[in-house]
């Protein structure tokens, strides 16, 4: 064995610290670290307690309430996270020169979208390319894709961060529903404006302003404050909400076009609407992953078309 690769696999476990401390550095928690990791609090507790004996400083602060990274701290999680980025574009480098892309993909999304549409097709991705790993979050917020350690991140709107790369997946557009039961209640709105005098079931999502719906139409853009007796920031119980005729709800076309056709929602506004395509995130490190580039190219596949594909039209 070469002194070079005894010296890889010594420090092998030097990495498996860094990662760790990372991701305890992210979640300012042992107890969230350990268990996103497999290993109990307590071997985490002392991986970090060697890692600090090796270093000669103090990684943490720790309180009976909280974890927080301390001055050396912080300088140590810059060098980690660059080791682990080198490390990992190395890896991906090799990757790259196989017919067969290897390693784990982190990707987060919205619960709606990532349960009916992202976890099927990621089944069938890990049945084409069985040497790909996939964890998948869903979160209906927005997430920090480097310091919470995602490779893509699928959302619905702009891409606002100047420092990630979007890559449009689909375009799509929000749309304006109710139930038959609610029109017949309630009377159908002839402009934005008249949104403010009815119930409007309020979705806290990721991207639109909390009570505020942005609509685009002939008339230009209007952005109307709405309000309603329901709210929530869960997509489908408020989906579930317009179904049972309490209001109005502003979704995804792809979201409510099963609805539509079926009968048991209308469209309100017809005239207008939201832009809201669907992109993938990912971070500027990520451009050469060949994992990445496999996976990008099967989620617009597989999401423009086959049975798991984001509608564009509404009945």
């Amino acid at each position: 064995m070469t002194s070079q690769n005894s010296r890889l696999l010594n420090n092998d476990p030097l990495l498996r610290d860094l990662a760790l401390f990372c991701e305890i550095a992210r979640r300012a928690s042992f107890i969230a670290a350990a268990s996103e990791l497999g290993i109990s609090a307590a071997h985490a507790s002392g991986r970090i307690a060697a890692l600090e004996a090796m270093l000669g400083v103090k990684l943490f602060h720790r309180t009976t309430r909280r974890v927080s990274v301390s001055e050396d701290g912080e300088t140590v999680y810059r060098w980690a996270l660059k080791i682990l980025e080198d490390v990992e574009g190395m890896t991906d480098a090799v990757a790259s020169v196989r017919s067969e892309p290897r390693g784990l993909l982190r990707i987060s999304s919205s619960r709606r979208l990532g349960h009916a549409h992202l976890a099927p097709i990621l089944s069938l991705l890990r049945q084409r390319h069985p040497g790909l790993e996939t964890w998948l979050e869903l979160l209906d917020r927005r997430v920090d894709l480097i310091g919470e350690g995602f490779d893509i991140d699928l959302r619905v709107g702009a891409v606002e961060e100047p420092h990630l790369i979007a890559h449009k997946i689909v375009s799509s557009r929000r749309i304006l529903c109710a139930s038959p039961a609610y029109v017949a209640r309630r009377g159908m709105p002839a402009v934005p404006a008249d949104l403010a005098r009815h119930d409007c079931l309020v979705f806290r999502d990721r991207e639109t302003m909390f009570g505020a719906w942005r609509l685009q139409g002939d008339g230009g853009v209007e952005t109307v404050k709405v309000s309603g007796p329901m709210a929530s920031n869960h997509s489908d119980i408020v989906l579930q909400w317009a179904l049972d005729g309490h209001g109005i709800i502003m979704a995804s076309v792809w979201d409510v076009a099963e609805s539509l056709d079926a009968g048991a929602l209308r469209r309100i506004l017809p005239g207008w609407h939201d832009p809201a395509d669907v992109w993938a995130v990912t971070p500027a490190r990520s451009t050469e992953s060949a994992r990445l580039r496999v996976c990008l190219a099967f989620l617009k596949e597989q999401l423009t078309q086959g049975p798991f594909a984001l509608r564009a039209d509404a009945g």
